[in-house]
Order: structure tokens, then sequence, then C-alpha cells
């Protein structure tokens, strides 16, 4: 009797299967990190800062001072300085984020050492100190921010640690939101909102942490709950919509978003806090119904808190007045009085028309608060509607480098706390550019990694370093496949949201 004929081996896999974010899976070969493609970025940011730095100094004081180089310098230690952490610390991270934002980052920077340069007509009138003024604490809230996001990466080895803090993180987050609301006003009012703790001569506002902590909570949460979101109750025009037992978490956080409104009279925060739940929460159950309600209810809150500011005034005057500006700026003695600062915006992006008066030749004096709320018009003024598309084009680069990790990611966390972060980004700035563009009513907001000030730069270098860190995650082939051998004994690796596994949350 003759054996049985041995089953023919299996073909070895293919040589150039695609890995995670389109990297080779060629065995014996290590993967990809493209550290050094991040490095040449990199460089060519610093390089466009180092034109941009000398453009402004020709233009604001008619020559070129010998020291001009040294605030880029100064960015260019620091941001190599992370580079080498993400290299060793997160070496698949993703290669695109770090220069955009760093462009972004040193575009303020330089910005503001030239409202330092104001009324300056040569470098024998301007203040020949790099470190003094709003650039030179720009550099060190920079130094400190990177730091900051740099000591994130390292410790958050695994963002899938931060759900096991989920709740203490959301309680935290709450907090952080009203410390401002029960504070009296002389610790915690600035231009009318209630957002800063104000001690001295410094200042926190503790909203820009909150955001990020709160991201945490409802990422997990919709990750657990997701499945009873998703149930449909009626079907209304093609779309259906949820039951309305459902409906209480939404109702929370949109009562939460009033308060705040109504408290701390500030649209841009609220809208920002109801806007990044509303946001996770679609991506959690794919229906788009959520964003039709949450929308609904949004704007019928701010409908009645206007009219309710009309009828009785109180908490909801402050909001009512703020409208009434954004309707009509320019009616009675508004343009010299309440509505300054929204009619001299306007003013500077027109004056700026398509192509700006060029680097240091604006009127940055004429914007109130061109370093901070309105920086993005003062800009604007100088580079133009093209220059600051450009800049936009930047902003649009993180926020799509943000959701290609959250689509890379392998567990359900990662992709709705990624997805929520990136969102977060342009919600901001949405709000601010809307605001100085009369789309919707002036905030307080701040333009991210622009605006100076601290407590916006750190928050927002916290979350692009939990962004390269999901990133890493979802491009680091060990880690995908060792997501793919846990779920391996439960059917094919998910495609989607509602498909993925959540071991490592639960």
């Amino acid at each position: 009797m003759t054996a049985p004929a041995a089953p023919a081996p299996l073909p070895p896999p293919a040589s150039n299967a695609p890995g995670p974010a389109g990297q080779s899976a060629s065995p014996g070969r290590r993967p990809r990190t493209r550290r050094n493609v991040e490095l040449a970025l990199l460089g060519f940011s610093l390089l466009l800062l180092l034109g941009y730095s000398a453009a402004m100094e020709a233009g604001a004081l008619d020559e070129i001072t010998k020291d001009f180089w040294i605030p880029t310098a100064i960015l260019g230690a620091i941001f190599l300085g992370a580079h080498l952490v993400i290299r060793f610390f997160a070496p698949y991270a993703d290669p695109v984020l770090l220069p955009t934002v760093v462009l972004i980052n040193g575009i303020g920077v330089t910005y503001l050492r030239r409202v330092d340069l104001l009324g300056s007509e040569s470098s024998a009138k301007a203040d020949p100190s790099i470190f003094s003024g709003w650039g030179g604490k720009q550099l060190l809230w920079t130094l400190i921010a990177v730091v900051l996001a740099m000591v994130v990466l390292v410790v958050v080895r695994d963002h899938r640690t931060l759900s096991r803090y989920a709740y203490t993180l959301g309680l935290g987050g709450v907090v952080l939101v009203m410390i401002p609301v029960v504070l009296p006003a002389k610790f915690s009012e600035i231009n009318g909102a209630k957002l800063w703790i104000k001690v001295g001569g410094f200042s926190l506002q503790p909203g820009e942490f909150a955001k990020v902590m709160l991201l945490v909570f409802f990422a997990v949460y919709l990750v657990r709950k997701r499945e009873v979101l998703s149930l449909a109750s009626k079907r209304f025009m093609g779309i259906d919509f949820p039951r309305g037992r459902d409906l209480g978490p939404v109702v929370t956080v949109w009562l939460l978003s009033l308060m705040v409104l109504v408290v701390s009279k500030d649209l841009g925060t609220s809208l920002m806090y109801f806007g990044m739940f509303v946001v996770t929460l679609y991506i959690a159950t794919e229906r788009g119904s959520w964003l039709i309600i949450g929308l609904g209810m949004f704007f019928g809150g701010v409908f009645a808190a206007y009219f309710l500011g009309a009828a009785i005034g109180g908490p909801f005057a402050n909001f009512y007045q703020r409208a009434e500006i954004w309707l009509d700026p320019f009616s009675g003695d508004r343009p010299y009085d309440d509505g300054y600062q929204l009619v001299q915006s306007l003013l500077g992006l027109g004056t700026g028309g398509l192509f700006g008066a060029g680097p240091g030749k604006g009127y940055p004096d004429e914007i109130p608060e061109v370093h901070s709320d309105l920086i993005f018009a003062g800009v604007g003024e100088e580079i133009g509607l093209f220059g600051l598309t450009a800049l936009l084009v930047l902003y649009l680069l993180v926020v799509e480098r943000g959701l290609r990790a959250a689509l890379g990611v392998r567990d359900s966390f990662g992709k709705l706390f990624a997805g929520g972060l990136a969102f977060t980004v342009a919600l901001q700035l949405f709000v601010i550019i809307g605001g100085i563009t009369r789309l919707i009513p002036l905030t307080g907001q701040t333009t991210p990694f622009m605006s100076a000030g601290g407590s916006s730069l750190m928050s927002n270098w916290i979350l692009i370093a939990l962004l390269l860190r999901i990133s890493a995650a979802a491009r680091n082939p060990a880690s995908t496949s060792a997501t793919v051998g846990v779920s391996a004994g439960r059917g094919n690796p998910p495609a989607r949201l509602h498909e993925a596994p959540t071991e490592m949350i639960r």
C-alpha cells in the first residue's frame, strides 16, 4: 500500500503585498518609517519660515537686520528635538504632521515678531531683543508646548491606555470647563467671555485642555453604546432616525453646551464642545440623522437664547448683543464702539485683497487683539486671499492626516479618538474664521498654533502628539499584525468602525 501523497505546500505570500498606510511588507526588509521624509519636509518648512522672516523685516523696516535668522534658528532647534523624539519613540508616525504644524506655528511666531516692530521705520528704532514682546513670548511658549507634547508622546506609548481613565478624564474636563464659570468675573472674564483663570499677570484657559479630556470620554462612551445608538425608529425622507429613548446623551451634552453659551458668554466654545460630541457620535454610528438632530438642537437653542436676550436680557443679554453686532456691525456708532473689532477685521481682510499688502507692510495696529483673537485677519491683510488660501490648505492637511490615522488604526477607540481630534482642529478653525469674516458671530476662540498665548498652543500640541501616537499605531506593521492576531479567531480583520475589535477598551 502506497502512502498518501503529501499535500502541496501553500505558495509563499506575495512579496509586494501592501502593509498599513501603503507600506511594503516585503520579507527580510524592514518597513520604511519615513522619518527621513519628515526631516526633509521639516527643513523645507524652516527655509520657508526663514524667507518669510526676511521679507517681513524688509517690509516693516526697509532693511533686513543681521539677527533676522535667530527666531527661525531657535524654532529649528526646538523642532529638530521633536523630530528626534519621534524618530526614537514613534518611528512609524505620520511624516507630514510635524512639518505642517511647524510651518503654521512658525508663521504665527514670525507675524507676532512683526507686531513687535510696529512703528519702526528702521532697525535703529526697532526693539533689538528677539526675546521681548509677543514674538519672544511665543517662542518661549512654543518651547514649553513642544516639550510637553513630546512628554505626552513618550509617556503614552499606546493610545488605548487612555481609555482606562475615560471617566476620570471626562469628569476632569467638566471641572475645567466649570472653574471659570464659578469664579468671580475679575478672575475669569476677558472681553465679556468667562473662559479664563486669571491670577496676577498670569492667565490660563482651562477649556483648551478640557476638549482633549472630553474627547477621550466621548470616544469610550460611544464605542460601548454605539450598537444601541445605531438602532433606528422611523424613516423620514430616506433618513433613519434614532429612537426617542436614545436621545438622552445628546440632550445632556446639548444642555451643557447651552449652559456654556449662557454662563460663559461664548458661542464658539459652546459650539465646539457640542460639535465634538455630535461628530464623534456620527462617526460611531454612521447615521446622518444624528448630524441633523444635533444641528437642529443647537441652532434651536441659539435662536431661543437670542430671543430671550431680546425679551428679558439677564444672562442672555451678552449673546443678544453679539448677535446684533454680527447682523449689522456698521449700524449707528457700532463701527467705533462695540462692533469695532469685527469692522476692523473686515477692513483688514478687504485691504489685503487677492495678493496682500506684502509681509511687514500691513497695519496690524488698526486691528484690536491682532496678536490673539484676530491674528488671522492681520496675516490676511499682508498675504492676501491667495496666501490665506495656502494657509488654510496647511490646516486642511493637518485634518486630513488626522482622519487618515483614524482610518488606518485598527481599534474602535483609536478611530473615534483620532477622528474627534482631527475634527476639533477643523471646528476651532471654522469658529474663529467664521467670526472674523462675519459668517457667524465673533467669538473669543484662538487660531490654532498661531495666536499668542500658552493655553491654546500647549493643548493643540498635545493634540498633535496624540495624533502622532495614533498614526504610529496605524502604520506600525507589528501593531497591525498583533491586532489581526487577536481577532483572527473571530473572522477577518474589520473594515469599518462598527466591526472593529474592542478588546483593548473593555
